[in-house]
């Protein structure tokens, strides 16, 4: 049994209410930060809504980024296929005019033939076949992705293997999926940014908001190395690890 104060204070303080996809709990305060990426996605969405009439948003979370990048076009759509994110994403996006589409499958998108002249998508599954079914002849996709590899370090510490079905995500993968399907790509770009978290509980909230990153998690089942992370945050003053990360912009 662990009598360490200070980690159980940690550990425990971690039932902090979670919604759509926002980490300023840990984040405003520096509990976890995250080395700059070399490019901007909103800086590099922003020129191409200007030119877009149709919109979709991929993925939205709670609508944080795209609410963010107001003034919106014309006629916008935002997926998201975690359902407690839906109303979320309502409660934030319908006031602006977005309409909110819940959906379960990437294969199958509840959306019309060759409609958008615009897809974001920030880490976000996606299918290539849906993307050229319902973007129409001069639509553009760009997407941030997080890479096979990102935060393989807690996994390691943790003593869980990454999923294999993902290993092989890369920027070369993804390019060779859109180049196969038509696509013409005029931005790549992949990095490898450092992330660190100052405390334990800092893990804990942000490994519960990230589900697919230690699957079966729980603070009882994996207490014994977050204990062991926990002395390395007392000894270095961070626990810091690898994530991965790569742009893409293909268009029709």
């Amino acid at each position: 049994m662990i009598k360490d104060r200070q980690f159980m204070a940690y550990i425990q303080e971690v039932d902090q209410h979670f919604s759509g996809w926002d980490f300023s709990h840990i984040t405003a305060s520096g509990r976890m930060q995250s080395q700059l990426l070399p490019w901007s996605l909103g800086s590099l969405v922003i020129p191409l809504l200007r030119n877009a009439n149709t919109l979709l948003d991929m993925g939205t979370g709670g609508g944080e980024f795209l609410s963010s990048l107001q003034p919106l076009p014309q006629s916008v759509y935002a997926t998201e296929g975690y359902k407690p994110n839906v109303p979320v994403a309502k409660k934030q996006l319908e006031p602006l005019g977005v309409k909110v589409v819940y959906f379960e499958d990437d294969a199958s998108l509840p959306l019309e033939d060759h409609y958008f002249d615009l897809i974001i998508n920030q880490h976000e599954s996606y299918s290539v076949s849906e993307l050229r079914r319902i973007l129409n002849d001069r639509g553009i996709f760009i997407t941030q992705q997080s890479g096979g590899t990102d935060c393989a370090g807690i996994n390691e510490m943790l003593g869980v293997p990454l999923n294999e079905e993902f290993a092989h995500w890369n920027l070369e993968t993804a390019m060779e999926e859109l180049l196969d399907h038509r696509f013409n790509i005029t931005l790549s770009r992949e990095d490898f940014p450092l992330q660190r978290f100052y405390d334990i509980g800092a893990l804990v909230y942000y490994l519960k908001a990230i589900p697919w990153q230690i699957p079966d998690f729980t603070v009882e089942r994996y207490l014994e190395p977050l204990h062991r992370i926990h002395l390395v945050i007392q000894s270095k003053g961070y626990f810091e690890i690898q994530q991965h990360r790569f742009i893409v912009k293909a268009e029709v």
